[in-house]
């Protein structure tokens, strides 16, 4: 028997196990069960205990019972990876951690401002899009235009990135935020809470609501 056929066995062999521990965890008696799908109660007996085996005729309507994907009642794989692997980008001295990895429109990261004993120099740059960022922790710095920030940890900033704008640590000390950027312009619609005091050199910016 080629590894390819044990395999297909191991997976059919353990299909009866698993349905029965559904039907019970469903508080199902075979009668229960064979009313609704219309399968005999002695082939769901068979089929729960191995002597009768599997086919896709049987499992289709048992899937639909028990409210489950018919790849769960085979232990099948998932396909696809839905995980996103964080890969740190640098730039800039900072570190920028990217959330989601679906090509075009929005993009969301996690960006981390490191600490630094001696503050940067701002240097505002411009380019298409609209960005929306949320602080998690540490004083952020927001320059934007003439308007220059300070945002705490649970406020929010949206602006449009062809103005000039620069982010960094408003104390030196680290800065943690999330950033979702749209290369088309979309606005988000989240904003941050406008009745807050907001520790900044100028009127608060498109910072809140």
């Amino acid at each position: 028997m080629s590894s390819m056929d044990s395999d297909t066995n191991d997976v059919l062999d353990a299909v009866g196990p698993r349905l029965r521990a559904l039907r019970r965890h469903r508080g199902l008696t075979l009668a229960d069960v064979s009313t609704t799908t219309g399968v005999s109660e002695s082939t769901l007996s068979r089929l729960e205990g191995g002597q009768r085996r599997a086919t896709l005729e049987l499992l289709l309507p048992l899937a639909r019972i028990y409210n489950v994907p018919l790849d769960d009642l085979v232990g099948a794989p998932r396909t696809g990876d839905p995980r996103i692997h964080l890969t740190p980008i640098r730039r800039f001295g900072m570190a920028f951690v990217p959330l989601s990895r679906r090509p075009g429109g929005v993009q969301a990261f996690k960006m981390i401002i490191p600490a630094r004993r001696e503050p940067l120099e701002p240097t505002p740059k411009t380019h298409d899009g609209f960005e929306w960022l949320y602080v998690l922790n540490g004083q952020l710095r927001l320059m934007l235009g003439e308007r220059d920030l300070t945002l705490s940890p649970g406020e929010a900033a949206e602006f449009d990135t062809s103005l000039p704008h620069w982010l960094g640590s408003a104390d030196g000390a680290a800065v943690e935020l999330l950033i979702l950027f749209d290369p088309q312009g979309v606005r988000t619609h989240i904003h941050a809470d406008t009745h807050r005091p907001q520790r900044a050199t100028s009127s608060s910016a498109e910072t809140s609501e």
